[in-house]
């Protein structure tokens, strides 16, 4: 037995280094969210100052989780990543559950939504791209050209990382490093000549007030659930900051390069963030109005379609800095889905070497990549989009997301308990403290997310649950068959 598994695992070729695990950090981390959450983060906490310390908290809590979750990479540099810190934490139950959320609906409906949102903002470029250009219609299932070009471009992705690791990184440092380049240059030309006096008047001279709003700014508990709210958005455009954790057998020097990689590519994203945000309220006023026909006018809070950066492209530099930001865009979910396509299936090999998954995902092709578990993952998020629910999906999954990271935290304390006699090349920065405080400020976001938004966390707790009797219905099937 333990013959097979090290053959299963030298069949993996350890080809990513430092700069491509950067570059899958950055490009899994940086999607469209950045480009259009802010608009709800805006409405919820009123304020400008309050706006951004929503990513500044954000930002803490994502650094803090990355060097916390370091620890439990460099004790376990295996493919599976974050599944297996919980397998070795807890058991296999909690573990499965994680893979079972993240095979249903997390990592496949993050490449679904980025898929479409792909496909959408091609359409600024190729008109013949539109959720109107109804290609098929059955009863009340529409099959649109951007589900066409969605779909396409995901079997393109999963066909590139079929071929090999190698395959798949060159498609992330290409693609990663121009969007980082391209990003860095949008905040620079906005901060040189998009500063608009008109929103610098709007936004900074009652920096903490509601600046012009037709609301009230909250006070209080009122305010602490906005906050908490609003960082939902904030915290999932920063999700997928782990997903390098899940290739640990394909990393070169593992133990040293996921904990470095993690560290800074959160540190580049989070800054990028806060730069963007800074330049959003220097172009447009925070609040308009949603009646209003020009972009100052709706503001950042009534952007069209929550589309900030565009609207702040507009201001800067018209319809030329529109088409540059919908190519941006176009780059960075390409890259996004490059990534998250790349990671994901190494979770379900994982699982499937476990027993607890169909047998064949846990093989490797003559390419030392899991190719069948990379196509299962296509066809499930092929069939996300067609289903037009994705979004939804996401939705619930938001709560169950922190969830997994709160328990994944959690497991430090528990291996330092547990499993003191193993060795652990890199320990949690600022243990017991700073992981203590990502615990505490998750819980208390999701307790308010539990009052105010149980629409959107009691089912992704049920679908968390569905997974209970899957594992004992179908895991011991598939431990059988195995045997």
């Amino acid at each position: 037995m333990q013959e097979e598994e090290a053959r299963d695992t030298s069949g993996f070729k350890r080809e990513i280094t430092l700069y491509d695990a950067i570059m899958i950090v950055t490009g899994g981390m940086i999607g469209s969210g950045i480009f259009i959450v802010t608009a709800d983060i805006s409405q919820a906490v009123v304020s400008p100052g309050y706006m951004l310390l929503v990513w500044l908290i954000s930002g803490f809590l994502t650094m803090v989780g990355a060097a916390s979750y370091g620890e439990l990479s460099s004790m376990f540099p295996k493919v599976g990543g974050q599944y297996v810190y919980l397998k070795e934490a807890y058991n296999k139950m909690v573990a499965f559950l994680y893979g079972w959320t993240l095979f249903l609906v997390i990592q496949t409906g993050v490449i679904a939504a980025v898929g479409v949102a792909f496909a959408r903002f091609t359409g600024v470029l190729i008109p013949w791209f539109s959720e109107d250009n109804v290609l098929l219609r059955i009863g009340s299932f529409n099959f649109s050209s951007v589900q066409l070009l969605t779909i396409i471009s995901i079997i393109f992705l999963t066909y590139i990382n079929s071929r090999g690791v190698k395959s798949g990184k060159m498609i992330q440092n290409i693609f990663g490093s121009t969007k980082l380049i391209a990003l860095f240059g949008l905040i620079l030309f906005g901060l040189l000549m998009g500063v608009n006096d008109t929103a610098v008047e709007a936004n900074f001279s009652d920096f903490w007030g509601p600046s012009g709003a037709s609301t009230a700014l909250p006070t209080g508990m009122a305010l602490v659930s906005a906050l908490g709210i609003a960082m939902v958005g904030a915290l999932f455009s920063a999700d997928s900051w782990n997903n390098i954790g899940f290739s640990g057998d394909e990393i070169v020097n593992p133990k040293r390069t996921i904990v470095l990689s993690m560290v800074i590519g959160t540190a580049i994203v989070m800054g990028i963030y806060l730069l963007i945000n800074l330049v959003y309220l220097l172009v447009l006023p925070m609040h308009g109005s949603p009646d209003a026909t020009t972009v100052l006018g709706q503001g950042i809070t009534y952007a069209d379609n929550a589309r900030v950066a565009a609207a702040a492209a507009e201001v800067i530099g018209g319809y030329k800095a529109t088409v540059a930001i919908a190519i941006l865009i176009m780059i960075s979910t390409f890259s996004c889905n490059n990534g998250a396509i790349l990671s994901g299936a190494r979770v379900y090999y994982a699982i499937a070497k476990d027993g607890l998954f169909f047998e064949k995902m846990g093989r490797l092709n003559k390419n030392g990549v899991p190719a069948a578990a990379l196509w299962l993952q296509c066809i499930w998020a092929c069939l996300l989009c067609l289903s037009g629910t994705f979004n939804d999906l996401l939705d619930y999954v938001v709560f169950a997301v922190m969830l997994f990271y709160i328990l994944t935290i959690v497991g430090i304390f528990v291996l330092r308990k547990k499993r003191p006699e193993l060795p652990r090349p890199y320990k949690a920065f600022g243990y017991p403290v700073l992981p203590a405080l990502y615990v505490l400020i998750s819980s208390a976001i999701c307790i308010i997310l539990l009052i105010d938004k149980p629409k959107f966390t009691w089912p992704g707790l049920i679908i968390v649950a569905l997974g209970i009797p899957v594992y004992y219905l179908f895991g011991n099937r598939f431990r059988k068959i195995k045997a």
